[in-house]
């Protein structure tokens, strides 16, 4: 147990910094399409990018025009930089895009958005190599886990801690409502209940251990079927 306590430990400490907005500092530097991603303001982004500038420029962090506008939960900014040909799928320096943003942010109509406009739900993001659906199940954004099921985010990817979403979901949560259901989401469209830990232990045997019930009778209702 000691390895998993210290790759929890890693996880818990880190996750809050992985994702970092746009700072103070940052906003006080933006000019020009960033600066209009950030306030919202489509005409310019409009005309801006009908005047042919770089819709992908990046700002010290790596962060695109379109970073800034899901940052911001600016929709239709991202709509309008995503039809003009901006990439979704570019990932700032901390390796997140658009969808991953929106994901942590718990922002279901913003991750449908993001789909529909092309960002890839099995894009591997973020510092762990996990995914979009990784990052909502670990936070249990159970909304926004089902709309990226239905967007055909992976089940069962494993991240470089050797976790998958359904693995997250009870190892980095706390057993309460949020993450039953998250885990009653995952669980029902079909993710794999078996794929286990380094330490062989599957997220059957951690819901017990940790005494989430309702968890481990859905993992459960699997397993016996």
């Amino acid at each position: 147990m000691g390895r998993i306590f210290a790759i929890l430990l890693m996880a818990l400490t880190t996750t809050a910094h992985a994702q970092t907005a746009p700072s103070a500092s940052d906003i006080a530097g933006y000019d020009g399409l960033h600066r209009a991603a950030y306030e919202g303001d489509i005409k310019t982004v409009r005309r801006l990018a009908a005047d042919g500038v770089d819709l992908n420029i990046r700002d010290d962090s790596g962060r695109t025009a379109a970073h800034i506008a899901a940052f911001g939960s600016n929709d239709e900014v991202l709509r309008v930089l995503a039809e003009a040909g901006a990439d979704l799928n570019a990932l700032e320096n901390r390796a997140y895009d658009v969808l991953t943003i929106a994901a942590v942010a718990d922002d279901p109509d913003l991750v449908a958005l993001a789909i529909t406009l092309g960002n890839r739900p099995d894009l591997v993001t973020s510092v762990y190599d996990g995914t979009a659906l990784i990052a909502a199940a670990h936070l249990g954004h159970h909304e926004v886990v089902r709309r990226l099921i239905a967007g055909g985010a992976p089940l069962d990817h494993v991240n470089n801690l050797g976790w998958t979403a359904l693995m997250e979901a009870v190892v980095l949560g706390d057993g309460g409502p949020d993450h039953i259901a998250t885990v009653r989401a995952l669980v029902e469209a079909g993710a794999d209940i078996s794929i286990p830990d380094r330490d062989g232990v599957t997220p059957l045997q951690h819901a017990r251990m940790r005494g989430y019930g309702t968890i481990a009778d859905i993992i459960s209702q699997v397993s016996s079927n």
